[in-house]
């Protein structure tokens, strides 16, 4: 029961008390019964009247409360006659209107942090206090994918965590910024921060491409150290070359015990000589690299004629080189000669990945799988290359298509260089990860 009918029925009691009690002079006073009851009822209206005008402050704070409890701020509270009633509705008015704006400031402020997130050239991911994504932008769920769900950890909507990418992104901590790689060569500057959300810290991620910039500075840089020991090495081995040619020459004059040992000597540096130019010349290839001249070729058929080159080299390893899946698709413009070279140096990792892995462990079972599949509905062609190799163990994604890195012993770390620098020229995505068996995957999707 409100406080408003209790106040009420203790008025009308205490007067139905004395109307009572004045019954009892009925008999003997009419008059002055009629007086009192007249009393009795001028009382009860003034006690009514005083009543309501004592309560009117509670009414006015109920309206209120009804109003803060529907978020009603656009709403105003009735003034009335009585002027200090009037000061505490003009109160709530002035902070029904305070709140308003409040939130008319805010709405704008959220819907410009919206459109800000949304056109902000980098990801972000913003989490809750139990490190579940709360908020992420259009570059984030794109970057990510099935990885990012709101209300999930990062990553953890997917069976084993989410990629090496993501979990490298968990350990970077508070304050620190990294430069990490994914699956797909693409380079990004991450950075994890935090802010102060109702008293309580809250974290979240910056993630800014930088995959051209650094593609760019890279290039530049190994063109130039490139062209450097090209022609110091290449004015040495020329002149070197010319000097050996010339001292065969001699070779008349000596007995022929020594011109022997003369000859192999002066063959064995012109070997060394053409083995420096040819690794040179392997160098100046990626510099050098002609512009992307496309007409329509069969892919299929390109790809048969790769593994033909390698499918001895496969028999005599016990390693099983074959198509696992093959699509018709329709011919693909693309580069023959450098699209064929690529796609030699994938076949050529993915074949020397698991010869290293069955010197390692002679009972393993190789294969080297090649998959073209097409996609009608999303218009596109997938080209991939596993291996049983499992050569991405212990690579850091951060290493993955970075210049002249190589874990292979004598390697010169061109290869993924190579082939990066193709695709690129090509417009074609790539990507190099384990897939879900544990396996060595390289993914080449085109989109026709």
């Amino acid at each position: 029961m409100s406080l408003h009918r209790r106040l009420v029925l203790y008025l009308f009691g205490l007067h139905a008390i004395g109307f009572a009690l004045a019954l009892w002079f009925l008999r003997h006073k009419p008059l002055l019964v009629v007086a009192i009851e007249f009393a009795l009822i001028i009382s009860f209206s003034f006690g009514y009247w005083v009543l309501r005008k004592a309560l009117l402050p509670l009414d006015f704070a109920r309206q209120f409360k009804d109003l803060l409890h529907d978020e009603n701020y656009a709403a105003r509270v009735k003034t009335s006659a009585n002027r200090e009633v009037n000061e505490l509705a003009n109160l709530f008015n002035r902070m029904l209107d305070h709140l308003y704006q409040e939130r008319l400031r805010l709405g704008e402020q959220r819907g410009f942090l919206d459109q800000l997130l949304e056109a902000t050239p980098g990801a972000v991911v913003v989490f809750d206090f139990d490190e579940r994504v709360s908020l992420c932008n259009a570059f984030a769920k794109e970057l990510f994918g099935e990885q990012i769900q709101l209300g999930f950890a990062l990553g953890g909507v997917v069976a084993d965590g989410g990629s090496r990418f993501v979990q490298d992104l968990k350990t970077i901590v508070v304050g620190e910024s990294q430069v990490l790689s994914n699956e797909e060569g693409r380079r990004f500057r991450c950075q994890r921060s935090q802010f102060v959300d109702r008293g309580f810290s809250r974290e979240f991620l910056l993630i800014d491409e930088i995959t051209e910039e650094l593609a760019s500075s890279e290039k530049a840089t190994y063109e130039k150290l490139v062209r450097v020991l090209a022609h110091e090495v290449n004015n040495t081995v020329a002149a070197t070359g010319s000097v050996l040619e010339s001292l065969l020459f001699y070779r008349r004059q000596l007995t022929e015990e020594d011109a022997n040992d003369f000859s192999t000597a002066v063959s064995a540096v012109q070997r060394r000589n053409q083995t420096l130019a040819q690794f040179i010349a392997r160098f100046t290839e990626v510099v050098k690299m002609p512009e992307v001249q496309t007409h329509e070729c069969d892919l299929a058929e390109m790809v048969e004629s790769s593994m033909v080159l390698y499918r001895q080299r496969c028999i005599e390893h016990g390693i099983r080189l074959a198509w696992g899946i093959k699509h018709e698709i329709p011919a693909q413009k693309i580069d023959h000669h450098l699209f064929e070279q690529a796609i030699l140096n994938i076949l050529k990792n993915a074949i020397e990945a698991v010869e290293a892995a069955q010197r390692q462990q002679l009972e393993h079972q190789g294969f080297v799988l090649i998959n073209l599949m097409w996609d009608q509905v999303n218009a596109t062609v997938k080209l991939s290359v596993i291996d049983s190799g499992k050569g991405l163990q212990h690579i850091p994604t951060a290493q993955l298509f970075t210049p002249f890195f190589t874990t292979k012993k004598g390697g010169q770390g061109i290869g993924l260089m190579f082939v990066r620098e193709v695709l690129n020229r090509h417009g074609f995505t790539h990507r190099l990860a384990e897939n879900v068996d544990g396996e060595t995957q390289f993914d080449i999707v085109i989109r026709t």
